[in-house]
């Protein structure tokens, strides 16, 4: 099967009640972890590239693995970039084979957002690509994005920007947060609703993306504390308070810091239980079976995608 783009994802997904995950990728072993759990599950399945990742692994590396996971699995994927920080790096994916791109204006003004967002639509749509824009910002870092709190997306906004820009999906500020603010002291989430309930309304039927949803799985958290040093309290996304979303107008959600949390939890534990072995297929073949076990609880708990494929 060659790769899709979400457009026909989003759709089956709103009118269905559920969401589609999407889960970043850095190495061979996320890339297996993922799509083995998506096979099983018979899942739909968005792999989404960081421009740091395609910093650390390379491009052609990560789409030889991509269509690779392609044959292997069989399974409708959609590639998509994650945070485009500008116009060059959304038309170096696009001419690159992914099938979806984020252009990222959030931190800009409301016009030059816009004026950005509309020129990469423009690109993307006449080589068949969809694009995601951002409206709001998520407090915390990832990669090249760091923002210190909230700014949570202007309903009164929404439709201007969709309506202006071209774009097929709207990623939104309601409460979610990219990975380090996290295991901020005193965090704690909640999802903004009635924000997502008044986008819905301004925007019938159209896909809205909630990013940094990771839920900071405590097990993966007690075994980073046992065995590699002290983390600060973390606290992820409630699963009952994503399930609510991804029932609502909500197809697609980021998932990122639980994959980074499941692999580094694995590696350490065995190192700890395994400290003289130095065979990295040892200590990857248990971080692959993490990730892939961590994803299926997601399809199940959370994005409620499962034999949607």
């Amino acid at each position: 099967m060659p790769l899709v783009t979400s457009k026909e994802m989003f759709e089956k997904a709103y009118a269905g009640g559920y969401a589609i995950g999407a889960f970043n990728v850095n190495n061979m072993e996320i890339v297996q972890g993922i799509t083995e759990a998506a096979m099983e599950e018979k899942a739909p399945l968005i792999l989404q590239v960081s421009a740091g990742a395609r910093k650390y692994a390379k491009h052609v590396y990560l789409m030889k693995l991509i269509e690779a996971a392609l044959e292997d699995t069989g399974l409708p994927i959609c590639v998509h970039l994650d945070h485009g920080p500008d116009f060059e790096t959304c038309k170096s994916c696009i001419d690159g084979g992914f099938t979806s791109v984020m252009i990222d204006g959030s931190s800009k003004p409301f016009a030059e957002n816009i004026e950005v967002t509309k020129k990469v639509v423009e690109y993307a749509h006449a080589h068949g690509v969809v694009v995601e824009g951002e409206l709001g910002q998520l407090a915390g870092i990832e990669d090249d994005v760091n923002v210190e709190s909230h700014s949570y997306t202007d309903p009164a906004q929404v439709q201007e920007f969709v309506e202006k820009t071209g774009v097929d999906s709207l990623a939104i500020a309601i409460g979610t947060s990219h990975g380090a603010y996290k295991f901020k002291p005193g965090h704690k989430p909640e999802l903004r609703f009635d924000i997502l309930e008044e986008v819905t309304q301004r925007l019938p039927g159209f896909p809205i993306v909630l990013h940094g949803a990771s839920s900071v799985i405590p097990e993966f958290v007690e075994k980073i504390n046992k065995y590699g040093g002290a983390m600060p309290d973390a606290i992820g996304i409630p699963e009952d308070m994503l399930r609510q979303a991804a029932t609502s107008a909500v197809c697609k959600i980021n998932i990122d810091s639980d994959l980074r949390l499941a692999m580094t939890a694995t590696v350490r534990e065995y190192f700890a239980e395994h400290p003289a072995d130095f065979d990295p297929r040892q200590y990857l073949k248990p971080a692959r079976e993490a990730i892939k076990d961590m994803v299926k609880r997601k399809i199940t708990n959370v994005l409620g995608c499962g034999g949607k494929a």
